[in-house]
């Protein structure tokens, strides 16, 4: 805390008791002190903590939070904004410290919570999903939604692989939420997470090429602790981004038992026959598309997510 500690010096040096006049407010300071209701309880609450002269020799720090109290409370601005003096005992005499307020725990806890889920190319509202908030009426979402929360659990109570879900469905049933959702309450627990847009991600390696920088991409994207392909199955797929991308992701975290999930408007049947057995030229291969969704179903679990389309239109 010494950069309060300065702050603290800085903002009292214009509050100095000196000058004209000095006894008489200094002796104002110390019956204001003695007579404040929360110094009054501080000192009978800690009584066996505090030396017999506590309160006399600490009246400068004790001066101290006083002002800076009372101008929070008068709304002015502070000197070191998100903190807030407290009293402590310390060498048997009172000692003001300062400490974050709620305000700016609650800012720094979701400043911590955003570092632990990286988003490539998601929609920004993703970042505020939650799983409080999705919406359980209809029941033929339910039972994703169900799927998702008991992996959180499962995940964190055994410390080992557990598969994830492929959830397939219609646009706007709110695939993408749920992943987002479940992103932010595995943060919750200290999991970190990446969730791709798979379509951005396709063209972003591909205009990466030229310099070779899709290798460390794709190395920063295989290696992520909880790995979400989101609207997988969309668009033309290549035979490098299938071969050298997909095929390279899936099999690392296949060999690691790294979970993935997924979300698609495909069901994994589908996405075997309909985008990855067929390329961007035509052309059918079908033991590579099989060779990849072995992996898929490894590493995830299908589940059906369907209802009415939430988005606006």
């Amino acid at each position: 805390m010494e950069p309060v500690s300065k702050y603290v010096k800085q903002f009292l040096k214009d509050r100095s008791i000196n000058g004209k006049g000095a006894h008489e407010s200094y002796k104002q300071a110390v019956d204001q002190i003695k007579s404040d209701p929360e110094i009054v309880q501080f000192v009978k609450d800690h009584q066996s903590q505090l030396a017999s002269d506590a309160v006399l020799r600490s009246i400068p720090k004790l001066r101290e939070y006083l002002i800076v109290r009372d101008d929070l409370k008068s709304d002015k601005q502070p000197f070191a904004p998100g903190y807030i003096p407290q009293l402590v005992v310390s060498d048997h005499m009172i000692e003001t410290s300062y400490a974050p307020s709620p305000e700016t725990i609650a800012k720094q806890k979701s400043e911590q919570l955003a570092r632990r889920v990286t988003t490539i190319s998601m929609p920004k509202d993703i970042r505020n999903a939650s799983l409080q908030n999705f919406d359980q009426s209809d029941q033929q979402r339910y039972d994703a939604f169900g799927r998702v929360v008991l992996f959180t659990d499962d995940y964190v109570k055994r410390q080992q692989f557990e598969p994830g879900y492929y959830i397939y469905g219609p646009f706007g049933v709110g695939k993408t939420y749920l992943l987002g959702a479940l992103a932010n309450d595995l943060a919750d627990h200290n999991v970190l997470t990446t969730l791709v847009h798979f379509p951005s991600f396709e063209s972003e390696m591909k205009a990466s090429i030229s310099d070779n920088s899709y290798l460390e991409k794709i190395d920063a994207v295989k290696k992520s602790q909880i790995l979400m392909l989101d609207d997988i199955g969309a668009g033309t797929l290549s035979s490098w981004v299938r071969d050298e991308v997909l095929g390279v992701i899936l099999e690392y975290r296949m060999q690691q038992q790294l979970p993935m999930f997924f979300s698609s408007n495909l069901s994994m049947d589908q996405l075997e026959t309909e985008w990855l057995a067929h390329n961007n030229r035509g052309d059918e291969e079908p033991l590579k598309a099989k060779r990849l969704m072995q992996r898929i179903r490894f590493l995830s679990r299908e589940v059906e997510m369907a209802g009415k389309n939430r988005r606006p239109m």
